[in-house]
C-alpha cells in the first residue's frame, strides 16, 4: 500500500528544512567562532556535530526512500 502523496510531501519538506537549517547553524558557528577566537578544538566540535547532522539526514533519507514503495 502507498503512503499518501501528501504524506511524503510533508516528510520531505521537512527534511529538506532540517539540512538547511544544519547548513545555516554549521556557517553561522564558523563565523561566530572566528570573531570571537574560539580554539580550532572547539570549532571542530561545532564541525563535528554539523557532520552528525548530515549524516542523521542521510539515513533519514535513504528510510523515506524506503519507505515510499510500501
Amino acid at each position: 500500500m502507498r503512503k499518501d502523496p501528501d504524506h511524503t510531501t510533508l516528510v520531505g519538506r521537512r527534511m529538506a528544512l532540517f539540512i538547511a537549517g544544519i547548513g545555516v547553524l554549521w556557517v553561522l558557528a564558523n563565523i561566530v567562532g572566528s570573531d570571537m577566537g574560539w580554539s580550532n578544538r572547539t570549532r571542530a566540535l561545532f564541525d563535528l556535530m554539523a557532520l552528525a547532522g548530515f549524516g542523521l539526514a542521510f539515513v533519514y533519507a535513504i528510510w523515506m526512500w524506503r519507505q515510499r514503495d510500501k
